[in-house]
Parts: structure tokens; C-alpha cells; sequence
């Protein structure tokens, strides 16, 4: 007979299969569909693995890892905000909050409070860990609208402006990332994949 904690932790296991359902508003590079907030959560582990190295010096790569892969399962309740909707924006805070307290209260009380911290770090941005996985966050749909041509952006009106204003915080936790990404931008402008 199973412990009622494994019960909780498999009732979560089985909670999170519907990030995979998730649709973001950023595509895959072979322009078929949108991704899936568990796709992005995936590759973000992925560009963590490979990226590390442009992280601050040490960075605790398994912190960064946790963090990457538990940012968005709030979306499974609180759907995916387009970042540059200002509408949709206004309450993501909340709605997130709310998500947060149903799903991780599905675990066991250390688990919930180790996942919701992990959560709440990389919401906060203010460790060497969170400004390195809020990197990646943000760098990711980048890669993903420049290497369709900049298709969401166009489709969405999206400027440069607006990329860098939202991305900023990619500076903060890797500078080499972020002169990366003002770089890609400024080809992206050039090529007429973004408005200027």
C-alpha cells in the first residue's frame, strides 16, 4: 500500500502532464505550430546545460536546472500571458500567485514549500540563479522569433523597442547573452523581421 506523500507526489507527477498542453505564442523553428510551455520549460533546461559558462561566476547549475523547469507550471492554471499584452499582463501576478498556492499544495509540505520557493526566487529575479534562468527565459523566444524570420513578431506588430525593453533583464544575469541578443536584433531590424 502505498504512503499517502508518494500519493501526493504521483497526483502531482500526473497534474504537470497538462503543461504539455500549454500553447505559447512563440513557434517552433520549422514554423509547424506553437510550442508548449513543457517544450520551452525542456529547452530551457537544455540551454542551461550548454550555456552555463556565460552565467556569473559560481552559479549552482543544479538551482538553475530546478528553476528552469518548475517557472511555468503555473501555467497550467494560469494559461500563458503573452508578454507584450498589456491586458492580459495586468493580472498575471495574480493569477500566477493563485495557480501557484492549487498546484504545488498538491505535494507534500517540504516539496511544496522547496518547489514554491524555487518558484518564487526565479519570479523575484534577485540571486545570481534567478537572473541566469530569467536569461535563458527570455532569451529563448528570441532565438525562436529570429530563426522563423520573426514571424510572432510580425503577426503580433511587435517593435525592437519593445524586445529590448522587455529583455533587459537578460543583462542582468549573463552581459555576454545580452550583447548576443542586441546583436541578433539589430540583424533582425536590418532583415525586416521586426519592426524598428
Amino acid at each position: 500500500m502505498a504512503s499517502d506523500r508518494f500519493e501526493k507526489q504521483i497526483g502531482f507527477i500526473v497534474e504537470m502532464d497538462k503543461l504539455k498542453r500549454i500553447l505559447r505564442q512563440t513557434i517552433l523553428t520549422d514554423h509547424s505550430r506553437q510550442e508548449t510551455s513543457a517544450e520551452h520549460s525542456w529547452h530551457l533546461g537544455v540551454m542551461a546545460l550548454v550555456l552555463s559558462e556565460y552565467a556569473e561566476t559560481g552559479v549552482d547549475l543544479l538551482r538553475v536546472l530546478k528553476m528552469v523547469l518548475v517557472h511555468d507550471l503555473v501555467e497550467i492554471d494560469a494559461g500563458d500571458t503573452y508578454c507584450y499584452d498589456r491586458v492580459e499582463t495586468q493580472d498575471q501576478v495574480e493569477r500566477e500567485k493563485k495557480a501557484a498556492d492549487r498546484l504545488f499544495g498538491l505535494l507534500p509540505e517540504d516539496q511544496a514549500g522547496e518547489l514554491r520557493g524555487l518558484w518564487e526566487e526565479f519570479e523575484a529575479r534577485k540571486t545570481p540563479e534567478a537572473r541566469f534562468a530569467a536569461a535563458l527565459d527570455r532569451l529563448q523566444p528570441i532565438l525562436q522569433n529570429y530563426h522563423t524570420q520573426g514571424e510572432m513578431w510580425k503577426k503580433n506588430s511587435i517593435s525592437s523597442r519593445q524586445v529590448v525593453r522587455r529583455n533587459q533583464p537578460i543583462e542582468d544575469g549573463s552581459p555576454l547573452l545580452w550583447d548576443y541578443v542586441l546583436h541578433l536584433l539589430d540583424d533582425a531590424v536590418k532583415k525586416g523581421m521586426v519592426q524598428t
